[in-house]
């Protein structure tokens, strides 16, 4: 199944773009879209304990099974000053 993904912030700058289209097998959850989109070992060392995930614009469980066409958004974190 095909997925869209938008990254934002610090993953736009770890997988070196903004936007993906991934082909994922079924039964794929939000948070493992992650080993499609960031290398090896990022996810784990790399991930905010804060991160919000959005599921066709809506905000989603890390655990929410993605279905074909989906469009994913990984939103880090804002911090400001």
């Amino acid at each position: 199944m095909r997925v869209q993904v938008k990254l934002f912030a610090m993953l736009r700058e770890q997988a070196g773009r903004s936007e993906l289209e991934l082909e994922v097998p079924p039964g794929t959850t939000v948070i493992a879209l992650l080993d499609y989109v960031l290398p090896s070992g990022e996810r784990v060392r790399r991930l905010p304990p804060s991160m919000l995930y959005a599921v066709n614009q809506q905000y989603a469980p890390p655990d929410k099974v993605l279905e074909d066409g989906d469009e994913v958004a990984f939103v880090p974190p804002v911090s400001g000053g």
